[in-house]
């Protein structure tokens, strides 16, 4: 006989030799509901589930796989119960109970709707893992449409995918893309700017281009509607101002062009946000953004001078800089002088002693900072230290760069950088006589690790206990 949860209870009466009073007291179920339900003659809710539950001392969710058969084979399938329960769930950590329960909900095609706030409602919470779920099962339910519903469930499910590992991040970028247009309008700025994001981290530049272009052309058409009618409405309003997204798609194409050399075009995108003059916009929150986008084009007009081969402008930029009240704006700024310091072999030693409080911050945080997303960041560390290393090793002080080498090579290994890892490598292999034996001992276990993680990713791995 299947065991129902009913059953257990009475079961459970009967061994305990408590009545049904005295079970009602421990589990502040009252005793007349408790009765109904022994008897069949009342549904149970989860809060009355988890309360009789826990009067019968077992874990949270003893009996949530017997409630979802209880909610779908001994009765109809009714949303006042099932809602409660995926959420429960999602607390819980029970994604199995939450897969059968949207396995079987989503038999009945009406049910998409529900599940996608529900979704929605998780993904608010934080709750991402068990949101994806009910995602994925809507996006499956209405693959063959053209909805906006499934576009934001490939949305969601598109950041909830993003990590550190860079290859993982691609496939979620190139299975999002081609549903970007499917989105509302306002929601479609928000999607350029995460996928022009994801794309720098991975070092794509001409897929950060297209997306920035992209961005900047649809916001400044409807920043033209919402200009000349004040009273217009969007279907949504946009999580930013929109003169943010057409300024930043600039910033966006000038860190596009200067990754691929092309630092004239670099410095006249930098230049279309100097001046913000046109912006209609005058709170306080619109001048701090306006002070900012001017300030980035004043940093980045010294930068891309400085990576032509400008020495002269070094110190103006430095105390530029240094003036910066982020710390993370420094990361990308040191990276960028150690990069050019690098190329044309100049002496920066100075510059190190002045950074030196903050090169330690961003080891200790390993780059984890800011308001760049993660993917951003991650990349923009490992890049850093590795360009760091270069310069040690340039200057023949082994000890220090083989250090930063393999704090890149370690973290190139983290994010699953493919070219980070391939450059650590080579320049490890090129300098491995002047390492010392702790040097090659740590760098023969993080190659172990890169190539555990590998074997595991292909489903190589054999367990050996």
């Amino acid at each position: 006989m299947q065991m129902t949860i009913r059953a257990e209870l009475e079961n459970y009466l009967k061994k305990s030799g408590i009545t049904i009073n005295q079970f009602a007291e421990v589990s502040g179920v009252n005793s007349g509901t408790i009765s109904s339900i022994i008897n069949g003659n009342r549904s149970i809710a989860v809060q009355q589930l988890d309360r009789i539950t826990e009067g019968m001392g077992l874990a949270e969710g003893s009996f949530y796989e017997l409630y979802v058969d209880e909610c779908f084979y001994q009765s109809a399938p009714n949303w006042r119960r099932l809602g409660p329960l995926i959420f429960r769930c999602a607390e819980l950590d029970k994604l199995d109970c939450i897969k059968q329960v949207v396995g079987m909900m989503m038999d009945n095609l009406s049910y998409a709707p529900v599940l996608f706030e529900t979704a929605e409602t998780l993904f608010k919470q934080d709750k991402h893992t068990a949101a994806a779920i009910l995602y994925g099962s809507v996006a499956e339910s209405e693959k063959y449409q053209h909805s906006e519903r499934l576009a934001l469930c490939q949305y969601r499910l598109f950041k909830i995918a993003l990590c550190e590992d860079q290859e993982i991040n691609l496939k979620a970028a190139v299975q999002f893309e081609s549903f970007v247009n499917r989105l509302d309008e306002v929601d479609q700025l928000d999607a350029l700017k995460d996928l022009a994001n994801l794309y720098g981290s991975l070092r794509r530049m001409d897929k950060v281009e297209e997306m920035a272009k992209v961005m900047g052309h649809k916001a400044a058409i409807l920043y033209k509607y919402r200009c000349e009618d004040r009273r217009r409405e969007f279907s949504k309003e946009p999580t930013m101002p929109l003169f943010l997204y057409i300024s930043y798609s600039n910033v966006l194409c000038t860190a596009s062009y200067g990754a691929r050399g092309d630092y004239d075009q670099a410095l006249y995108y930098a230049s279309l946000y100097a001046d913000m003059s046109w912006v209609q916009e005058d709170t306080e929150e619109a001048k701090r953004i306006i002070s900012q986008f001017e300030g980035w084009s004043i940093a980045n007009r010294y930068l891309y001078l400085l990576m032509k081969g400008n020495l002269d402008v070094l110190q103006e930029y430095i105390a530029y800089i240094e003036q910066l009240e982020e710390e993370e704006e420094l990361l990308p700024a040191l990276y960028k002088i150690f990069q050019a310091a690098n190329h044309y072999c100049w002496n920066v030693d100075d510059i190190i002693l002045r950074f030196e409080r903050n090169i330690e911050f961003f080891r200790r945080q390993h780059g984890g900072i800011g308001i760049y997303n993660p993917q951003v960041t991650n990349d923009r560390y490992a890049r850093f230290i590795i360009e760091l290393s270069l310069y040690y090793l340039a200057k023949k002080e082994y000890v220090l760069g083989i250090e930063y080498l393999l704090d890149g090579l370690e973290k190139s290994s983290i994010i699953n950088s493919e070219a980070c890892l391939i450059r650590c490598v080579g320049l490890f292999e090129q300098n491995r006589s002047k390492s010392s034996f702790e040097a090659l001992q740590r760098y023969q276990n993080l190659i172990s690790e890169v190539q555990r993680r590998n074997d595991k990713k292909n489903g190589f791995v054999i367990d050996n206990g």
